[in-house]
């Protein structure tokens, strides 16, 4: 078998596609990706049986077959061969492919394109179509707060819950909680999935800058995302996503309006004294004057700023992670913040000052105890 394609053409497709293989893969084939040519169509899959990836390019070739091709050595020598045009010869019985270039020539050592696991398919799906943009946006609001705690898996990933009116996506790690809403995204299904953390990251990383549609299809075990000529599935969590709604809080007397750029500096500075474990800083609001600080009383540390607020409601002192806070504001875009409270003891929520029409965001975070201050 034999063809020919641009090497800039054939790189841009598998760097599209390449974050899903993983290092360490459970199956040795799965450091390969698979090509199949079908009538000048060359189809490059690659997967770690939870994800697939998907790409289609046009090539010369007035044969059909399939090989699987080394990934990292393919990638190599793409990246450090300038534009032109390479052939592609294979040796279906030995599996040997040889690469020529103006160059050179360069052989490796493919596999059986047999040997490589099935894509799984989506079946009796429901469906929905988002728009790039917007898919995105969900993605980057949520994701970050998703969990690592293996013991946890419903946690792993985001939760997307389809209504008729709108879609949910939610993630929390126990700590942080962000409820993401979009009214102009809905579906009659009223199914709630969970999506892995990983396929979520592949798919925010190659939706395109334009706005194109991104096609949806889901059931209770898999996940198809199709846009441009790329192609996504993955296995969804298998597990019960906490309830989430029980733990925001429904009445909160306290509201708290800072500028979010001027806050989040502010932050930044006073959590480089804050205990490296806890990253605990202390809000302290005094009608219309917020004071942060932090110390850490093992190395003597300390550091305190004032800052002019907008207050409404009782005084309050509470203490939060700092880390929590700056990754959540840095994830917001608006020129103000409105942070809910009723307790110390209690989550704040935090809000952005303006929202598109179509969104509703809520970031929830847990307080940390306070220290005993000196």
């Amino acid at each position: 078998m034999k063809f020919l394609v641009s090497s800039s053409a054939l790189l841009k497709q598998i760097s599209s596609i390449n974050g899903v293989i993983s290092t360490n893969p459970m199956v040795p084939i799965l450091e390969n990706f698979l090509f199949e040519i079908q009538d000048g169509l060359l189809t490059i899959t690659a997967s770690d049986l939870q994800t697939s990836m998907i790409t289609e390019i046009d090539v010369e070739s007035s044969e059909n077959g399939s090989i699987a091709v080394p990934a990292r050595i393919l990638m190599d020598t793409l990246k450090n061969l300038p534009e032109q045009p390479v052939t592609f010869s294979i040796d279906e019985e030995t599996y040997s492919i040889e690469i020529s270039s103006d160059n050179g020539r360069y052989k490796l050592a493919g596999e059986n394109a047999t040997d490589f696991p099935k894509v799984q398919e989506v079946e009796n799906p429901d469906t929905v179509d988002i728009s790039a943009d917007v898919l995105a946006t969900a993605v980057n609001h949520t994701i970050y707060a998703t969990s690592n705690d293996e013991l946890r898996p419903a946690m792993g990933g985001v939760y997307v819950k389809f209504d008729e009116t709108n879609t949910t996506f939610v993630a929390t790690d126990g700590n942080r909680l962000i409820r993401y809403r979009r009214v102009d995204v809905a579906s009659d299904s009223g199914t709630g999935i969970i999506i892995p953390r990983k396929a979520l990251s592949l798919l925010k990383n190659s939706l395109p800058a334009e706005n194109v549609n991104v096609a949806v299809e889901f059931n209770m075990s898999n996940a198809y995302f199709k846009f441009n000529n790329i192609k996504l599935i993955c296995r969804l969590v298998d597990e019960r996503f906490p309830d989430y709604e029980n733990v925001i809080p429904a009445e909160n007397n306290i509201k708290l309006t800072i500028n979010r750029q001027e806050f989040m500096a502010s932050l930044k500075r006073i959590s480089i004294y804050a205990n490296k474990t806890t990253h605990q800083v202390r809000l302290k609001i005094n009608g219309s004057e917020l004071q942060i600080f932090a110390e850490d009383l093992d190395f003597s540390n300390e550091a305190n700023e004032i800052m002019a607020c907008e207050h409404q409601g009782d005084d309050i002192e509470i203490g939060f992670n700092a880390k929590f806070l700056i990754e959540m504001l840095n994830n917001l875009d608006s020129k103000e913040v409105s942070i809910d409270m009723s307790a110390p003891n209690k989550a704040g929520l935090l809000f952005p000052s303006d929202m598109d029409e179509n969104e509703d965001i809520l970031l929830l975070v847990m307080p940390v105890m306070l220290n005993n201050y000196v």
